[in-house]
C-alpha cells in the first residue's frame, strides 16, 4: 500500500511538473451509497493514495439532511481533529486517518457526507491539491414478516364483487411489496389495479380466473425477501362448458344412436362453483316432462318407440345462472361391435343355432343316402383300373360319323340281367367297359356283344 501511494505521488509530481495542469485522484471512497441499519454502526471508509508523511493536510467532514440543512462535524488537520459538540458521542474521528465512523444510526443521519481535504506535499512545488468526496447515506429499519388481508373476507360472485388486497408489516422503511397468485407474480391489468408503493391490490371485478392462492413478499435494502402465509380467494362462478357424454352410444352432432336392447347412460357435466344442479328433460310433441334430476340419466331401450329428444339444464343456485344442451335419441344398428347385454352371456342366438343344427342332420343324411345308392367309391375304382388305352379313347356318342351308323341292329338280351330298360348305377357298374356315368345305351349295346355273346351274333 504504502508502495502504491509513493507511486501515485510520484506521478502526479511528474505530470504537473510537465504540464501544470494534470488533476490526480489521492483519495478513494469504496462505495458513494450506503444503506445503514437503524442502530448499528457505520463507517464511512475513505482510502488514501499518498504518504500522509509528505505531506501536510487540512480537510473538513459535513453533513446535508434531506431537509437541506447543512451541518459542520468535523474539522481536522494532521495532528488535531475538532468535532461539533452536538455530535460528540455520535462521531469518531481519528487523525491521521480521514474515515468517519457514525454510532448508532437514527433517520436524522440520513443524507449526503461531504469530504473536503486540502493537501500540500513537502516537494518544493508549492502547488496546493484539493479533493472533494461526496456519499449518500440511507438509514433503513429492517422489515418484519408481511400480513395479508382481504376484504371482503368471504367468498365472492363473479361479475358482482371487487376485492382488496392488503399487504402490512410492522416494522420496515422504503419497504418494497410485490403480489402472487399461485406463485406467479401479477402486474397491472385492466381487472389488476395497484397503489404506488405495491402494497394494496384491488380486483375489480372478480372473475373466474382470479381463484386461487394470494401471498405478498416484501423487501427493503437492508432485509432479505419476506413471505406473507398464503390467502385463498374463493370465486363463485358458472356454469360454463356444459357437455352432455355417453360411452355406449355413437354421437353424431346432437344425435346420439344406440344399439337396438342396449342400455344406456348419459352424463351431464359443466364447470361450476359451486357444483351444479341438474334436471333432465323428455321433449315430445311440444311438450316437456321432468325425467329425473341428478348429473346421471339412464335410458332404457324398450321404451323407446321412436326417436326422442332429451334436455339436460345445469343450474348455479349462488350465481343465479343456468345452461342447457339438447340431444335426440336414436335406436339403431349402427355395427361399431357393441353387444347387448344379455348377448355378453350368449354369443350365439339359439334361433341361429337351431338353423346351424338342421343343416348339419340334412347334409349328413343326404350324404349317407348317396353312399348306400351309388357306391361312388366303386365306380371310381372301375375307372382307374381300367386299361390305360381305353381309357384315353376319346369318347364318342354314336353320332359323330353317320356312314357308320348305317346296317342291321338288334338288341340282345344278356341272361341274368335285369330286363327293364332303366340302368341303374349298380347295373352299369358291373359292365368294365363302361368309361363314365355319360356312358349311352348305344355304347353298351355296341360293345357287350364283343365277348360273350360274339357266337350269337354270327
Amino acid at each position: 500500500m504504502e508502495a502504491t501511494r509513493r507511486t501515485v505521488l510520484c506521478v502526479c509530481s511528474v505530470l504537473l511538473a510537465l504540464t501544470g495542469e494534470v488533476r490526480c485522484e489521492f483519495i478513494h471512497i469504496p462505495s458513494l451509497i450506503h444503506h445503514g441499519i437503524e442502530g448499528k454502526s457505520l463507517l464511512l471508509s475513505v482510502e488514501t493514495h499518498f504518504s500522509l508523511d509528505d505531506a501536510e493536510i487540512q480537510g473538513t467532514w459535513s453533513h446535508t439532511r434531506l431537509s437541506g440543512t447543512r451541518t459542520m462535524l468535523v474539522t481536522f488537520t494532521k495532528e488535531n481533529a475538532i468535532i461539533n459538540m452536538m455530535h460528540h458521542n455520535h462521531l469518531f474521528f481519528k487523525q491521521p486517518n480521514t474515515s468517519l465512523l457514525i454510532r448508532q444510526l437514527n433517520q436524522d443521519d440520513e443524507g449526503d457526507y461531504h469530504l473536503s481535504l486540502n493537501l500540500k506535499f513537502y516537494n518544493k512545488t508549492g502547488k496546493v491539491f484539493k479533493e472533494e468526496k461526496t456519499i449518500h447515506l440511507t438509514v433503513d429499519v429492517p422489515v418484519s414478516t408481511p400480513a395479508i388481508e382481504k376484504s371482503p373476507s368471504y367468498a365472492v360472485i363473479e361479475d358482482k364483487a371487487n376485492v382488496t388486497w392488503t399487504c402490512s408489516v410492522e416494522k420496515g422503511t422504503r419497504v418494497t411489496f410485490q403480489w402472487f397468485r399461485d406463485n406467479v407474480p401479477l402486474v397491472p391489468s385492466k381487472r389488476h389495479h395497484f397503489t404506488r408503493d405495491n402494497a394494496t391490490l384491488l380486483l375489480s371485478p372478480v372473475r373466474k380466473e382470479d381463484k386461487g392462492t394470494y401471498h405478498c413478499v416484501v423487501s427493503n435494502p437492508v432485509s432479505p425477501v419476506r413471505h406473507s402465509r398464503p390467502v385463498e380467494l374463493n370465486v363463485y362462478y358458472g356454469p360454463y362448458n356444459l357437455e352432455v357424454n355417453s360411452g355406449q352410444s355413437l354421437r353424431t352432432g346432437e344425435v346420439f344412436t344406440i344399439n337396438p336392447g342396449e342400455l344406456v347412460f348419459f352424463e351431464c357435466q359443466a364447470d361450476s362453483n359451486p357444483p351444479n344442479s341438474y334436471v333432465w328433460i323428455s321433449k315430445s310433441r311440444n311438450a316437456t316432462q321432468v325425467i329425473t334430476e341428478g348429473p346421471r340419466l339412464e335410458v332404457q331401450y324398450f321404451k323407446l318407440a321412436q326417436a326422442e329428444e332429451y334436455l339436460c339444464r345445469a343450474f348455479n343456485n349462488v350465481t343465479q345462472k343456468q345452461d342447457e344442451a339438447q340431444f335426440t335419441l336414436v335406436v339403431a344398428s349402427y355395427g361399431t361391435g357393441k353387444e347387448m347385454h344379455t348377448q355378453k352371456s350368449y354369443p350365439v342366438s339359439p334361433l341361429a343355432a337351431i338353423t346351424i343344427c338342421s343343416l348339419f342332420i340334412i347334409g349328413s343324411m343326404l350324404l349317407f343316402f348317396l353312399r348306400r345308392t351309388c357306391h361312388p367309391k366303386r365306380v371310381l375304382m372301375n375307372i382307374y383300373n381300367r386299361p390305360f388305352t381305353e381309357q384315353k379313347r376319346p369318347h364318342r356318342s354314336g353320332h359323330e360319323d353317320a356312314t357308320e351308323d348305317f346296317g342291321i341292329y338288334e338288341f340282345v338280351s344278356i341272361p341274368g340281367k335285369m330286363d327293364s330298360t332303366q340302368a341303374s348305377c349298380r347295373s352299369l357298374a358291373r359292365f368294365e367297359s363302361v368309361q363314365d356315368m355319360h356312358t349311352t345305351i348305344y355304347d353298351v349295346i355296341r360293345h357287350v356283344p364283343e365277348t360273350p355273346s360274339h357266337s350269337l351274333l354270327k
